[in-house]
């Protein structure tokens, strides 16, 4: 059924670094494929938004993490949106399941050299100065709208989520009712927050499926307070 409440497309905002957004990405790529929904895979800057006061911005670097990785989904989407969607699940996977380090741009050009792409890729994007510039578009869209952290879900006429932030993202008919339950949200334009609080064992398990992440990050994770 369409309708207000039954969107058929969602931008998807999220950065490669984020644990929490490879997590959801998983169950959205789901949903997409079961209910044939539009997702336009867009840019979100962890480094921008929790940047110290005097560091440098991320484009004022010659390479920067999470930056540098969208800057290659970046280009590729400029050819294809699809491959910008492979890139993520590509270097997501990499980082994320398998431990590895897209962040480096020797495994990024491994990285497309496995999805038969020209690992020169990404030495163009680092040379097309206006791969920043669609990076930040994107960023500076979603925290226009009050987006803090990823990941986010725009919807039409700028209804925006944060979230879901799960594990073991759900598949077949349960990533169905996730997706109900998520766009149910829609109807309610002031309910902000609903949070489940973690147990011991909750911790735990969240540490346990982000050990690959946690041992391949080569940098600090710090969080800026939420609005």
């Amino acid at each position: 059924m369409e309708g207000e409440n039954n969107p058929r497309s969602v931008a998807f905002h999220f950065d490669v670094m984020c644990p929490w957004a490879y997590q959801t990405s998983i169950w959205m790529r789901e949903v997409r494929d079961r209910l044939d929904l539009e997702v336009d895979w867009c840019f979100f800057s962890l480094e921008e938004i929790n940047r110290e006061e005097g560091k440098k911005h991320p484009w004022e670097r010659e390479w920067s993490y999470g930056w540098s990785m969208m800057r290659i989904g970046a280009f590729l989407k400029r050819i294809d949106p699809d491959l910008n969607d492979a890139w993520y699940f590509k270097s997501g996977t990499a980082l994320h399941m398998e431990g590895r380090k897209p962040h480096a741009p020797e495994v990024a050009r491994l990285l497309l050299t496995e999805m038969d792409q020209d690992p020169g890729i990404v030495e163009e994007a680092l040379a097309d100065s206006t791969t920043h510039d669609d990076v930040r578009r994107d960023h500076e869209i979603v925290t226009s709208l009050g987006g803090f952290g990823v990941p986010t879900l725009v919807f039409d006429g700028n209804e925006r989520i944060f979230g879901p932030v799960l594990i073991n993202p759900p598949t077949g008919d349960e990533a169905e009712k996730l997706w109900s339950l998520v766009i149910g949200w829609l109807e309610f334009p002031n309910l902000y927050e609903m949070q489940r609080p973690k147990t011991p064992l909750d911790l735990e398990l969240i540490g346990n499926t982000f050990n690959p992440y946690i041992k391949a990050r080569d940098w600090e994770t710090r969080a800026n307070p939420t609005p």
